[in-house]
Formats: C-alpha cells, structure tokens, sequence
C-alpha cells in the first residue's frame, strides 16, 4: 500500500505541482494507521512563494490535504503558528514524511528544521496558564457531578476530554495533540495513563457513569495543586475598552 502511495504523490508531484522541490508524504498512511476514510497528507515545499496556503480536494478518489510552503513560511509555520499552540502538526509531518520524488539536501535541510523544533519542545506555560487551565477543567468537573441530564453529561465531557489531556501534557512542559491523535500521543508519553484515560471516558459513554474521568481529573491537576476555584482571578488587558 505504500508503495501505491508513493506512486500517487508522485503523480500528485508531476501534474499538480510541477515546480515544487518536494513532497513530504505524512499522516496517518505512512504510520499505518489510515482507515478506509483517511486522507493524504501532504507538505509541498517550492523554493519561493509569495505566501503559504492549504488546499484540499481529491485525485484518483483519494482526499488530499496539501499545506504548501516555501522554506521560510515552513519555519514561520513551527516557530509562530504551531508552537504556541502546543501542538506540532507542521512539524511533525514534515519529520515523519517520505520524501517524494527523492530526498536530497534540500530535504535534509528541512527535516533538520522541524527536528529542531520538535526538540525545542513548546513555550512552557507559565503559572496563570496552569491556574487557568485548572480553573477550566475544575468547573467542567464541577458540572459533570450532577448534570441535569445525559445530554449534558456527554457535552461537557467532550469538552473535559481535550482539556485534560492537554493540561496533562503542557503541565509537564510536552507537546501536545489534538483531536483523533489524543490517545496516541498520550500512549506515547505514558501507555499506564492512557490506558486508564480512555476507559474512564469510554465508561462515561458506555455506562452513563463519570466516577473515573472525575478521579483522573483529580490525579492531573494534584500535581498543580488541585481543583481550582476559590481566588482564582483574571485580569483582562487595559486596552480592552471602548470610550
């Protein structure tokens, strides 16, 4: 299958983008672990362009999602868009990607670029980031005791879901995730938490029981000093007026 793969973005290459350097093939089908619905990821890197973008649409039936940069909106890209976020998306695609039609030093140039920023790590969060997010997930958690309803409950424990694996990661000065690529990246840092991460959700859903996503939420924020909602305070900018 992934031989096929390459085959199409070469393709991809030659009639879509015909003066690109390279193609970073990357996602979920180069780490074997695409479904029957998932996509191409693809990075296109051109040696100039007057700005990036992304485009998506389908070749041969298969759906593509193509972030297309030039050398220097790719560093722009990790250093000032994906890193605040906590989330390396850019740059781990590119690290991860197989290189099409070859790798040269040109490749090897940018992959040394988002290895650099993955190494980097993300912006350590500083002590109201934490209190914050402590806030947050302490009244997620304080409306999931009692919901008025299973509605509710399966709402706000959505919402709870990434909150918590992102607090559980950046507290610890980690790269986040997002979305679908939760359970893996929590796997990866500690397979004993995920574990019991993901069946204290699935227990939600299954059972109508949120016990254990209450006492995961409890075991994450007592690194940080607990639930927070007592004293917790934040300003916002003096800018922030209309005369």
């Amino acid at each position: 299958m992934l031989d096929k793969l390459i085959s199409i973005t070469s393709e991809i290459y030659s009639t879509q983008y015909p003066g690109a350097e390279v193609i970073f093939l990357a996602g979920s089908v180069v780490r074997g672990e695409s479904t029957s619905t998932s996509d191409l990821d693809l990075v296109v890197v051109f040696k100039h362009l007057s700005c990036a973008y992304r485009e998506s649409y389908f070749y041969k039936n298969w759906p593509i999602e193509a972030f297309v940069h030039d050398p220097q909106t790719l560093n722009y890209f990790f250093r000032c868009v994906d890193r605040p976020t906590g989330v390396p998306s850019l740059a781990r695609m590119v690290a991860e990607g197989i290189e099409v039609p070859v790798a040269n030093e040109f490749t090897h140039i940018l992959k040394q670029l988002a290895h650099s920023s993955l190494q980097d790590g993300p912006p350590k969060w500083s002590q109201q980031d934490v209190d914050n997010s402590r806030y947050g997930i302490s009244d997620l958690v304080e409306d999931i005791r009692d919901p008025r309803s299973v509605a509710e409950m399966y709402a706000i424990t959505t919402v709870l879901y990434p909150a918590l694996a992102d607090h559980y990661l950046r507290s610890q000065n980690l790269w986040s995730a997002k979305g679908k690529a939760i359970p893996g990246r929590l796997h990866t840092v500690n397979t004993d938490f995920a574990k019991r991460f993901v069946d204290s959700f699935e227990r939600v859903f299954a059972e109508n029981r949120a016990e254990q996503v209450i006492a995961i939420a409890a075991e994450v924020l007592d690194a940080d000093g607990g639930f927070l909602f007592e004293g917790h305070r934040l300003e916002a900018p003096q800018s922030w007026r209309i005369e």
